[in-house]
């Protein structure tokens, strides 16, 4: 008779175990809700994306290619030296050759736009980060889970959301690669030392001057080096996007696979390799 309570409580527990928690179906209908009841803010949100990619495209294919690689080449000779421009030139005038020039400028212009959104919010939420310990510790978590998630898990809402093309490539992008500069700027922020900031409470800084002239500065490679990440994993985002219509060099490569064309797809993963050395070296940190 002992025995009848811990039987049924293991046949209950058993039961629980052996039973599906229905949770893709409540992600399905959450997804549903959102599409239905947000469809203006989601429609304003991929406009405004879409013009910056169509901006930033225009901009990248305005006027004949050598004078783009005339003009990076000459930025990256005053920034990094002529060894570095010499290699830009060498590698664009590569990609130009193998007929693969509109893919990187469609690759770019989607690199520069995810990019661009993940400063414009990265940046100041890391900041936040840095200040408060409340949003410290509530966004510590969902970081841990945006950084483990599979790259290709984040392309299902943005087709869902978003639809085929750039704009879905972009926003899977967005969420993909804004975690480095939220946590490297707050992490840059953190390391400042405590006496740097009471010297500038000595001379009377306000809380903006402090941001601004001592925090900022100083924190400056840190986030530099979000800079770097969030530009490398945008690159490897924007390619995978192929697989939801995006254009780019992710599509020569999504074609080669499914067409088993092996030199289609060296000389597009070519492009990727020299487009991915070229960012890496201009934006990385200085040695």
């Amino acid at each position: 008779m002992k025995f009848i309570p811990l039987v049924a409580t293991l046949d209950k527990l058993i039961n629980f175990l052996t039973t599906k928690i229905p949770l893709g179906n409540t992600i399905e209908a959450v997804v549903s809700f959102i599409i239905t009841n947000f469809s203006a803010p989601l429609n304003a949100s991929s406009e405004i994306v879409r013009s910056l990619i169509n901006g930033f495209e225009a901009l990248l294919s305005y006027g004949h290619p050598f004078v783009l690689i005339i003009i990076f080449t000459i930025i990256t000779w005053k920034v990094k030296g002529k060894k570095l421009a010499t290699f830009v030139a060498l590698g664009l005038m590569l990609v130009l050759n193998l007929r693969m020039w509109d893919p990187l400028i469609t690759t770019m212009a989607s690199i520069i736009t995810s990019v661009f959104v993940c400063l414009t919010l990265g940046i100041p939420i890391g900041i936040l980060k840095a200040r408060s310990r409340v949003f410290d510790f509530i966004t510590r978590p969902i970081l841990d889970f945006m950084q483990t998630i599979p790259p290709f898990v984040y392309l299902i809402p943005a087709l869902m959301f978003f639809g085929l093309g750039n704009v879905s490539g972009v926003i899977a992008t967005v969420i993909f690669a804004i975690a480095p500069p939220i946590r490297l700027t707050s992490l840059g922020i953190k390391q400042v030392s405590d006496e740097l900031k009471e010297a500038g409470e000595a001379f009377g800084c306000t809380p903006f001057q402090m941001l601004y002239k001592i925090e900022l500065p100083l924190a400056l490679p840190s986030i530099m080096m979000g800079v770097n990440q969030c530009i490398m994993l945008s690159l490897s985002m924007v390619v995978i996007a192929a697989m939801i219509g995006a254009g780019g060099l992710g599509k020569p490569v999504l074609r080669s696979l499914s067409t088993v064309d092996i030199g289609l797809g060296f000389e597009a993963g070519l492009g990727v390799v020299v487009l991915a050395m070229i960012l890496d070296r201009i934006f990385g940190r200085q040695h």
